[in-house]
């Protein structure tokens, strides 16, 4: 399973989770198996023009992820990655991807239905 987690500094699951998905310097993908980290991986954000993120979530899907995993995020872009069939959770709490990740072993990161929870966007 692979993991995209938007973050401000390029530092493997130790890296402070990014504020705003589009906004990140960096995507960190986690790969999974048997609930294991097995690949650890930091892409630099394409960025994505004022006011249009969806180019933001072709920049993602181009990752082949599994799940997204945000702090916060606009309605549009989480309809589209719903539209993609992409699963979106939220962690608004922990500081690290590593804290992340085992709130979602543990499945008590909430889901999201293809809302956002950024009202600016």
């Amino acid at each position: 399973m692979r993991l995209v987690f938007p973050t401000d500094e390029n530092m493997g699951y130790l890296s402070q989770r990014g504020a705003h998905f589009g906004k990140a310097k960096f995507y960190t993908i986690i790969t999974l198996e048997n609930d294991t980290i097995v690949d650890v991986e930091g892409v630099e954000n394409q960025g994505h023009s004022s006011g249009a993120c969806g180019n933001a979530v072709t920049n993602i899907m181009s990752l082949h992820p599994d799940a997204l995993i945000v702090s916060g995020i606009g309605a549009s872009p989480a309809q589209g990655f719903a539209d993609a069939g992409l699963d979106l959770y939220f962690d608004q709490n922990s500081p690290t991807i590593e804290k992340s990740i085992e709130l979602f072993l543990a499945k008590k990161l909430e889901k999201s239905a293809g809302k956002g929870t950024c009202s600016a966007h």
